[in-house]
C-alpha cells in the first residue's frame, strides 16, 4: 500500500469526506522527510485510528482519485478478512527476537555497564504483536487529535471501546440492520391536524444519513395509526439474526399521553395516537427475539405537548434567534388522557424491563417541538449535521449530547431534545 499509494491527489478528498482534519493532514504531509513514501506510510498508520468505517471511506477516496487498482485490492482483502479473518491475521503469533550473528551478551552488556554497540553489529529487534512486546520496545500509541472544538481527544479511546465486547455493541454486519422511517405529512380533515410542511426534508436527510451508516432504509409515508402499528409489527417479525441493530424513526404530530415507561404519543394520519411505549414494546424480547441483546434505536420528531418554552436569560446565550425568512411550526396536539378511540390499550405491566433500548425525543415531554417549513425540524437538521461530523468517532450518547446542546441554542422559543437510555454498552456506528 505504501509503495503504490499516490498521496498528492488525496488531500482534498480526505478533507471533504472528513476522514482527517486539516491539522492531521498537515502532520502527515510533514512526516519524516516529507517524501511521498513517508507521507504514504504516515497516512496508513493514521488511518487505523479513524474508526471501523475509515477503510471503506478510504477505498472510495482512492476510487475518486482514479487509484482503482489499489482500491480493488483493498476491497478484496477487506472482503476476505470478513469471511475468514485467519487468512489475513494469524492467530496468537509469538514475538520473535532477531539479533546479528556473533553478537554475544557481553557485547551488549559490558562488564562495567551498558556499552555502545560496535560498528557492523545490530542491536536486538523484537517482532510480533504489540501486546507481547517488552515494555521498553513498545511505541507510544496515544495520539491527540484536534476534535474540532478547540480541545484534543484521544482517538484510541473509541477504538478500544469498539473492540471490547464488554464495553461496546458489535456493529460489524454489513448491512448493519434495518431502518424504518415513518413520515406523516398529510392528515385527514377529521383529525384537525395541519400538514407538516418541511417533514419531507427531514425524511430525506435521515434516509441518506442511515444509508451512509450501512442501514437498509425503508420509508413509509402518511400512515394511519393502525398502519403504523402494522408496519412496526412487520419489521419486528423479520429475521434480524444476521444483523446487529435496528432503527425506527417517526416524524409526525405528537402529544402528551398517559404512560408507564416512555412518555408521549405520535399521531397517525387519521388523528389516532399511538403511544411511544407501545411502539418500543413491539420490539421487546417476546415480539422480536432475533433482536435480543442487540441495540434498538428510536428517534421521535414530534411534540411532547403544547407548552412553549421561552427559556431564561444567561450571560453566554447565543445571539442566534429566528433565521431570516424561516417559518417555524410546532407538531403539538392537545394532551390525551388515555388511549383514544382508535388506539388499543397495552398490557404494559406484564412486559419485561426494557433493555438494549434507546429512545431519542426531539423535545422535553410536555413541550413543543419546532419545525421550519423550509429547512425541516430543528432536531433532525441538527441530528443529521452532528452524525455527519462525529458519527465516525463518537458513541451514540455523546452524539445526542451534541444535538441537545446545539438545539437548545436555537430560536426565540426554546427546545431541548432528550432521551431514555436503556443500552447496556456504548454504541459506535
Amino acid at each position: 500500500l505504501v509503495n503504490e499509494l499516490q498521496v498528492a491527489p488525496l488531500w482534498d478528498v480526505l478533507l471533504t469526506r472528513q476522514l482527517f482534519t486539516p491539522a492531521m493532514i498537515e502532520d502527515i504531509q510533514h512526516a519524516g522527510s516529507g517524501s511521498r513514501s513517508d507521507q504514504a506510510r504516515q497516512l496508513v498508520i493514521d488511518l487505523e485510528t479513524r474508526g471501523s468505517q475509515a477503510l471503506p471511506l478510504f477505498i472510495s477516496c482512492l476510487e475518486d482519485t482514479d487509484q482503482n487498482k489499489l482500491a480493488s485490492v483493498l476491497r478484496a482483502l477487506r472482503q476476505a478478512e470478513k469471511q475468514n479473518p485467519e487468512v489475513i491475521r494469524p492467530q496468537d503469533p509469538m514475538p520473535v527476537v532477531v539479533r546479528a550473528l556473533g553478537l554475544t551478551p557481553e557485547d551488549l552488556r559490558g562488564k562495567q555497564g551498558p556499552s555502545k554497540a560496535t560498528p557492523g553489529k545490530l542491536a536486538p529487534v523484537v517482532l510480533g504483536p504489540e501486546q507481547l512486546w517488552p515494555a521498553k520496545f513498545r511505541p507510544e500509541v496515544l495520539r491527540p487529535v484536534d476534535s474540532g472544538s478547540g480541545r484534543f481527544s484521544d482517538v484510541c479511546a473509541p477504538e478500544i471501546s469498539k473492540q471490547n465486547a464488554d464495553l461496546a455493541y458489535a456493529l460489524n454486519a454489513d448491512p448493519c440492520g434495518h431502518c424504518l422511517i415513518i413520515n406523516n405529512v398529510n392528515f385527514c380533515l377529521e383529525s384537525r391536524l395541519t400538514a407538516r410542511t418541511g417533514s419531507n426534508i427531514d425524511c430525506e436527510k435521515l434516509r441518506q444519513r442511515f444509508h451512509l451508516l450501512h442501514f437498509m432504509v425503508e420509508v413509509k409515508c402518511d400512515l394511519t395509526a393502525k398502519q403504523m402499528v402494522q408496519a412496526l409489527v412487520e419489521l419486528a417479525r423479520r429475521d434480524h439474526s444476521a444483523l446487529d441493530c435496528c432503527v425506527v424513526v417517526v416524524l409526525s404530530h405528537g402529544c402528551q399521553a398517559s404512560h408507564l415507561q416512555f412518555p408521549g404519543a405520535v399521531y397517525g394520519t387519521d388523528g389516532c395516537p399511538v403511544a411511544i411505549e407501545r411502539i418500543v414494546n413491539i420490539f421487546n424480547g417476546a415480539g422480536c427475539p432475533s433482536l435480543g441483546g442487540k441495540p434498538k434505536l428510536f428517534f421521535i420528531q414530534a411534540c411532547g405537548g403544547e407548552q412553549k418554552d421561552h427559556g431564561f436569560e444567561v450571560a453566554s446565550a447565543s445571539p442566534e434567534d429566528r433565521t431570516p425568512g424561516s417559518d417555524p411550526e410546532s407538531d403539538a396536539v392537545p394532551f390525551q388522557e388515555g388511549p383514544g378511540p382508535c388506539d388499543q390499550p397495552d398490557a404494559v405491566s406484564s412486559l419485561p424491563t426494557p433493555s438494549d433500548i434507546f429512545v431519542s425525543y426531539s423535545t422535553f415531554p410536555g413541550f413543543v417541538s419546532w419545525r421550519d417549513t423550509k429547512s425541516g425540524s430543528w432536531y433532525v437538521e441538527t441530528l443529521d449535521g452532528v452524525f455527519e461530523q462525529w458519527a465516525h468517532s463518537e458513541d451514540l450518547q455523546t452524539l445526542l449530547l451534541r444535538v441537545a446542546n446545539a438545539v437548545s441554542q436555537k430560536g426565540i422559543y426554546k427546545q431541548i431534545p432528550g432521551c431514555f437510555n436503556f443500552l447496556r454498552k456504548k454504541l459506535f456506528f
